[in-house]
C-alpha cells in the first residue's frame, strides 16, 4: 500500500506561520498563540514568536498544562470562517483551539465523494463541535453527529447557528460513538459516507471505556455494515502517535475487502507558511468507491 499525504494549506482565518524546537506558531483569525509539537525537531525559521498566548504543557505524562497569556484573549472564543461554515475558536484546557485545522483536505475530499449526489447521508462519528458536520451539511449531506460530550454537541449546534445552518437536516446526538454505531447496525440503517476521529483513550456518557488499540477493529466491522456497494467513502483518522498508516490501511482493506473502489492510507500535515516544510499531525485511512 503506497502511503500519501494529505496537505492542509493556509488559509485566511488559519495559518501555520511558523515551527521548530518542539513548538509551533499558528495564526487563528486575528490572534497568534504557540503550542507544543514534538514532531517540529527542526529549527524555527524566524525568531519573532511574539504572540497572544502559549499552552505550556504538564511535567508529567498524563498531559495536562496551562496557557499563559500576553494579551487579553476572549475567554468565550471569537467567530472564524472556513469556506461558508463559521465557527467558535477557543483556548481549551486540552491545548487545543475548539478545532482540528489540519482537517480542513479531509473535509474537502468528503465534499467530493458525494458530490451530485441527491441527500447523501452522512454519519461524522466523534463529531467534537461539529465543523466537519457543518462542512458537509453545507453542500447538502444529511447528517448525524454523534459525541459523547454534550458540551461539544452543544457548541456543534451553536457552531450551526453561527454558520446558518441552524435549519439543515442534522440529528445532533450525544452518545457513546461505537455503541450507537452497533445500534445503527441492528436498525438496518445504511449510510453513504462516515468519518470518525476516534481518540486514544476515552469516556461515553454513561462511562463506557474507549481503547482504541482495542476497540477500533470491532468500530470499523460495525461501520462497513452500515455500507454497502453505493456508498462513497468511510474516512478514518488517528492522533495516536503509536499507531501506524499502514496498521490501520490494512484494517479497512480487510474489512472491506467485499466492496468495489479502493483504500488508501497516509499522513495527515499543515504546511508552514514561513519555508512551505510539512508539518505531519495525524495518520489516516479511507476507503472510497
Amino acid at each position: 500500500m503506497d502511503l500519501q499525504t494529505l496537505i492542509g494549506e493556509p488559509w485566511p482565518d488559519y495559518g501555520l506561520i511558523d515551527s521548530g524546537n518542539g513548538r509551533k506558531l499558528e495564526r487563528y483569525g486575528s490572534y497568534r498563540f504557540i503550542r507544543p509539537e514534538p514532531q517540529a525537531m527542526w529549527a524555527p525559521a524566524t525568531t519573532d514568536w511574539a504572540s497572544d498566548g502559549e499552552f505550556i504543557p504538564g511535567s508529567d505524562d498524563e498531559g495536562g498544562g496551562r496557557w499563559y497569556y500576553d494579551r487579553p484573549v476572549p475567554k468565550d472564543g471569537w467567530p472564524l470562517a472556513w469556506n461558508e461554515v463559521t465557527f467558535q475558536a477557543s483556548c481549551t484546557p486540552f491545548r487545543h483551539l475548539g478545532f482540528f485545522p489540519d482537517m480542513a483536505p479531509v473535509w474537502e475530499w468528503m465534499r467530493g465523494q458525494v458530490a451530485g449526489k441527491a441527500e447523501p447521508q452522512v454519519m461524522n462519528l466523534f463529531g467534537y463541535t461539529g465543523v466537519g458536520t457543518l462542512a458537509m451539511a453545507a453542500s447538502g449531506a444529511q447528517m448525524v453527529h454523534v459525541d459523547a460530550s454534550k458540551k461539544s454537541v452543544s457548541a456543534g449546534r451553536a457552531n450551526a447557528e453561527l454558520s446558518g445552518l441552524g435549519d439543515r437536516p442534522i440529528r445532533w446526538i450525544v452518545d457513546d460513538a461505537a455503541k450507537f454505531a452497533a445500534r445503527e447496525v441492528r436498525r438496518g440503517r445504511r449510510y453513504d459516507g462516515i468519518l470518525l476521529d476516534p481518540p486514544k483513550y476515552g469516556r461515553g456518557p454513561d462511562g463506557e471505556v474507549w481503547r482504541l488499540e482495542e476497540d477500533l477493529p470491532g468500530l470499523i466491522g460495525n461501520c462497513r455494515a452500515l455500507l454497502d456497494a453505493d456508498s462513497n467513502f468511510l474516512f478514518l483518522t488517528v492522533y495516536a502517535v503509536r499507531m501506524s498508516a499502514l496498521a490501520i490501511g490494512e484494517l479497512l482493506a480487510q474489512s472491506f475487502a467485499d466492496l468495489p473502489g479502493k483504500v488508501e492510507a497516509g499522513e495527515l500535515a499543515v504546511r508552514e507558511e514561513a519555508r512551505g516544510l510539512l508539518l505531519p499531525t495525524a495518520i489516516w485511512a479511507r476507503w472510497s468507491r
